[in-house]
Parts: structure tokens; C-alpha cells; sequence
């Protein structure tokens, strides 16, 4: 073939994939899925094995779960978990198991002791439903980050801490209260704790002096933020607080710091006995800028009171968000006299309101005119208005275009859209 008809493919080096360096192998094994990952070792004798030295693996039911598999999935698992225990050749330092489809997981308990021999600093165990979470977990002193789901955590016999970790996440857990206290007390670094964890606990008492970020949801007794001088975000959305009685200071008497401030009133301190005072707080957090409140029943004369009481405790609050929730359908229809504990609040430094679920009810409606009225420096108020029918909303939008706004440079937007919220 003359040379100026060749295919110009040709004039590669037919070996270019074995040509590469092993730093241009190792960043293109890292960005696939450990699956692909492995399936270039077809490519050539010198990727055959170039998968065994990667630093970052993910096994889930991709690897063991195919429209083409006649092997049962679990031994499938045993089959590929064999593999790589003997291929491996590590450091390995972010590793993610998803077994939670198996109903059996056998040698889990060896394969992970086997893998956190490597100098593992991110570990992630999505477990079968109530298995037990293997004792080797609790003797990785290298971790910087620990994810565990839907397992049950038992006291390991000489637990020394996690001197390294600085983030924790717990979901659908079964743990006692003494033992989640002591694994947190003895992550001296930990800076992000997220618990979801349905099943009833005691009282617990978080003390982890460089926590940042703290989120839970869930059932417990109490919860008492003891040690905490560097927190700057919570959300504490859970199903149920069970604590009548509960002292609100004592949760927020360590969290000078917080900006970022997210309560579900009802879950919490909704259960109080009727006539029960709601409690304020001795002192202000003058360090809260966003509020959320969640679910609030402006028709719950103790819910309205305590959050009352929490929004004249953020003299600096700039943004804040009221998720509005109606149990009863025929409520609402007067004014709230405890709303009108808002009428002598001045939000100085309120810039942005958000209000969700609006339906137009009469208490709503006074929420929405007593903070127009006292925020002077109000830039935007959003009103929520997708459970309103045409006819409502434009009754709506008459009534808030004739409320006074102690801002003039205050708009009020209607919206049509859900409040997407992230755990």
C-alpha cells in the first residue's frame, strides 16, 4: 500500500498501553469503578495485575449481581472476596463494602480484619440487616473517616479510640448509649458526627471539642451537647425525644459557635403536657445566623412559645426558614395569641425569610405580616404556595401586597416548589 494510503492508526506504537507509566496507570484504575477497574487486566501482561495496587476499592452487588450469573450471589461474594484477599497487594486507603442485599455474608468478619491490616483511612460498611459489625473495625488506629450502616455494634474487649478520625456516620444502627458516648469521647479529632438511629436511646452526652458539624434523627431520650466549643452546625431532626421535662439550656450551654441551627419543634418538645411553660433560654447564641424550623404547628400554643423564645435568643439570625405543618385540617382559622409574642421582636439583622407549606390559614397569615413588620433590613420573603389552588393564592397575594414592611427594600416572592432538605 503507497505510504500516503496507510491507515494513520498505524502508525501508533502498537504497545502504547504497556508504554505508560505506572503514575498514568494508577490515575486511570482510580477513576473507574472497581469493576472496570479490573477488567483491564485484559488489556495487556503488564496491566494484568495493575488493579491489585489500587489504593481505593468499592465491592457492591454490581460485582456479584449479573443477568448472566448462575452462581448464587453469596458465593459469588466468596468467589471474588477470595480473589482480591489473595491479589491485593495494597496500601489500600479507601475502601466500601455494600453487602446489605446478601442474606448471607460469608467470611465478612475475615475479609474485613484481612483488609484493614492495609493503612485503610476510609472506611465505608453498608451491612445485611442486624449483623453484627466485626470487632476488627475497632482496632484501625489509622482512620480518618468511618461510615457504617445498618448493623449492631457490640463493645470491643480493649477499645483505645480512633486518634485520627475526624468524621463519623452511623445510620440505621443498633448501639447502646454508653457505647455511642464512648466512641465519640475517644475520637479527640472528630469534626463531623451524623447519627440516624431509629431504635430508643438514653440520654446522651456529645463531648468532642473539635465537632463541627453535628446531625442526628432518630429516637432518644435526651441529648446534652456537653463539650462541643467549635460547633458550628446542627440539625436535630429525629422522630421522637421522649424527655417531657427537658432542661433546653443544657443542650445549647456549650455551643457559643453555632451559625447553623435546624430543629423539628414538634419531634422534640412537641409531646409537653398541655399548659406546660416552655422553657427560655438564660442566655443568647449570638453566634446563630440560619434557623430551620421544621414542622411547626403554629396552632400548638407550647411549640409557638418555645420557638419564640429560640428566635429572641438569635439577635443576629440573618436567614430563617418555617416549615409549616397542619395536623388538623380545621384548624387555624383564628389568630394565635401566642404569635403575638413576635410583635415587640425586632430581627435587625434578618435578610432572607422562607416560609413552606403555606395553605393560607389565618395564623399563617399573621406569621407572615409580624415578621414583615419587624424586620428592618429585610431583603426577600419566600412564600411556598404549592398546596394553594388559584383562587387562594391570589387572596393571598392581595393580602401580604397590603401588609406594612418595616423594610423598604423588602420583596415578597410566591413559589411553587418543594423544600428539598439534605441529611
Amino acid at each position: 500500500m503507497p505510504p500516503n494510503e496507510r491507515n494513520p492508526c498505524q502508525s501508533l506504537t502498537p504497545d502504547v498501553l504497556t508504554d505508560l507509566p505506572n503514575d498514568v496507570i494508577d490515575s486511570i484504575l482510580i477513576r473507574l469503578p472497581s469493576e472496570e477497574a479490573v477488567r483491564t487486566s485484559i488489556l495487556s501482561k503488564r496491566w494484568r495485575y495493575h488493579w491489585c495496587r489500587l489504593t481505593k476499592l468499592t465491592l457492591n452487588r454490581s460485582l456479584w449481581r449479573t443477568e448472566n450469573n448462575l452462581l448464587n450471589p453469596a458465593d459469588k461474594f466468596t468467589e471474588i472476596i477470595s480473589q482480591i484477599s489473595t491479589l491485593l497487594e495494597g496500601p489500600l486507603i479507601d475502601f466500601t463494602l455494600d453487602v446489605a442485599d446478601l442474606e448471607s455474608c460469608p467470611d465478612i468478619d475475615s475479609f474485613v480484619y484481612f483488609v484493614l491490616r492495609n493503612t485503610i483511612e476510609r472506611l465505608v460498611l453498608y451491612l445485611p440487616e442486624d449483623s453484627k459489625l466485626p470487632t476488627s473495625v475497632f482496632t484501625c488506629s489509622q482512620l480518618r473517616h468511618l461510615s457504617l450502616d445498618n448493623c449492631s455494634i457490640h463493645h470491643p474487649g480493649a477499645f483505645e479510640g480512633f486518634d485520627k478520625l475526624i468524621s463519623l456516620q452511623l445510620c440505621e444502627v443498633t448501639i447502646s448509649s454508653d457505647l455511642l458516648e464512648s466512641i465519640i469521647s475517644h475520637c479527640p479529632l472528630l469534626e463531623l458526627l451524623l447519627l440516624h438511629i431509629p431504635k430508643l436511646l438514653d440520654t446522651i452526652e456529645i463531648d468532642a471539642p473539635m465537632l463541627s458539624r453535628f446531625y442526628f434523627t432518630g429516637n432518644i431520650s435526651s441529648v446534652c451537647l456537653k463539650n462541643v466549643p467549635l460547633l458550628v452546625e446542627v440539625s436535630l431532626t429525629g422522630e421522637q425525644i421522649m424527655k417531657k421535662d427537658l432542661d433546653f439550656a443544657k443542650v445549647f450551654n456549650s455551643c457559643s459557635a453555632i451559625k447553623y441551627l435546624s430543629l423539628n419543634i414538634s419531634c422534640y418538645w412537641g409531646s409537653a403536657q398541655k399548659g406546660y411553660e416552655a422553657p427560655r433560654l438564660p442566655f443568647d447564641l449570638n453566634s446563630v445566623k440560619r434557623f430551620d424550623l421544621l414542622e411547626l404547628e403554629l396552632v400548638d400554643a407550647y411549640e409557638l412559645s418555645l420557638s419564640i423564645n429560640l428566635l429572641r435568643s438569635f439577635p443576629y439570625l440573618e436567614h430563617l426558614e418555617i416549615d409549616v405543618f397542619h395536623e388538623d385540617e380545621d384548624s387555624g382559622t383564628e389568630e394565635s395569641d401566642e404569635l403575638k409574642g413576635l410583635s415587640d421582636v425586632t430581627f435587625s439583622h434578618l435578610r432572607e425569610i422562607r416560609v413552606y407549606a403555606v395553605d393560607g390559614r389565618t395564623s399563617e397569615m399573621q406569621l407572615i405580616k409580624l415578621l414583615l413588620a419587624n424586620s428592618p433590613v429585610l431583603e426577600r420573603m419566600l412564600i411556598d404556595q404549592r398546596l394553594l389552588d388559584l383562587d387562594t393564592r391570589l387572596k393571598v397575594f392581595a393580602e401580604v401586597s397590603n401588609y406594612s414592611r418595616a423594610s423598604p427594600e423588602a420583596e415578597v416572592l410566591f413559589v411553587n416548589w418543594m423544600r428539598y432538605r439534605f441529611f
